[in-house]
């Protein structure tokens, strides 16, 4: 799977969303309270059909924080077609939505990258969203690892948020906080922020300002208004990145508005990025045996 294959592919899952061309029940969450982790169920039914096993322990630190599996069927008949490992593709989709958005929301100028953390979701939004936009500087900001991460991807390691995030074109919140880490106060005219942290309904990424100065995007209003507890703070939704895909909602109208897209991860996209490694994993497999018969 590549990344500039996915985004075109998470586009129109979102769209397809948007449009109720989907069935997608509510992620159920189990909390495991014992090891401080939670356990979700994401099933979703659109031009593919499957679930996504996930798991989450945010205090992992020797092991990835999350660990997945997703199994796909055949739309037809119910029978089980495959079943793949769903870490990556849960750390690539992630970055896939958030350059859709970004795509939409994000001036076309936009040349100066701020990320918040420095983990996986960090890199991979970095090869995501230079897809998208052109960046000549990219800054970088975590509790830990903030200068090892610089020194990898040629970004520039920042000694605080605020200094990553001010005079900023395109934000990325990508940690592990449960209060605010991104104030609105520290934010430019005309920036857009992608938040793809704090995922529960009793955590927070950004705070009030931020939330108030901001034009609010989310893939689903029902799981964001369940979810996401920046998106209950803020108590309102301007529209569902679907809907701007779709052309139904308007995305960036002006050069000086701020833009914020606040995910919480839905499984359709989970299911349509499998669905589209299952498709290549086909087309190679046919290809290779053609060739042996050769």
């Amino acid at each position: 799977m590549r990344m500039d294959e996915l985004i075109p592919v998470m586009a129109d899952a979102l769209r397809d969303l948007s449009l109720g061309k989907v069935e997608q029940p509510m992620r159920v969450v189990l909390p495991i309270a014992e090891h401080k982790g939670f356990f979700g169920v994401m099933p979703a039914y659109s031009r593919a059909l499957g679930a996504k096993l996930v798991t989450f322990y945010p205090n992992n630190k020797e092991v990835p924080t999350h660990h997945a599996m997703i199994v796909l069927f055949h739309p037809e008949t119910g029978e089980p077609l495959v079943t793949m490992d769903g870490r990556l593709i849960t750390e690539m989709r992630t970055a896939a939505v958030s350059a859709v958005a970004t795509d939409a929301l994000a001036r076309t100028d936009a040349s100066v990258l701020a990320i918040l953390g420095s983990g996986v979701q960090a890199r991979s939004h970095l090869e995501a969203l230079g897809i998208v936009r052109k960046f000549r500087e990219v800054r970088v900001w975590s509790p830990r690892n903030s200068v090892e991460f610089a020194r990898q991807f040629n970004a520039s390691a920042a000694a605080s948020a605020e200094e990553a995030v001010r005079g900023a074109d395109v934000i990325v919140v990508a940690t592990s906080a449960t209060a605010p880490v991104l104030m609105g106060e520290w934010l430019s005219p005309g920036a857009h922020i992608n938040a793809v942290g704090a995922t529960r309904f009793n955590w927070r990424e950004l705070d009030d300002e931020a939330l108030r100065k901001a034009r609010i995007y989310v893939e689903s209003r029902e799981a964001a208004m369940k979810e996401s507890g920046d998106i209950i703070a803020a108590g309102h939704i301007f529209a569902e990145i679907g809907e701007v895909v779709a052309g139904s909602k308007p995305g960036r109208e002006s050069e000086k508005e701020i833009t914020l897209y606040k995910s919480v991860g839905v499984a359709v996209e989970d299911i349509a990025a499998a669905d589209l490694v299952y498709r290549r994993a086909l087309a190679r497999s046919q290809t290779l045996e053609i060739g042996s018969q050769k």
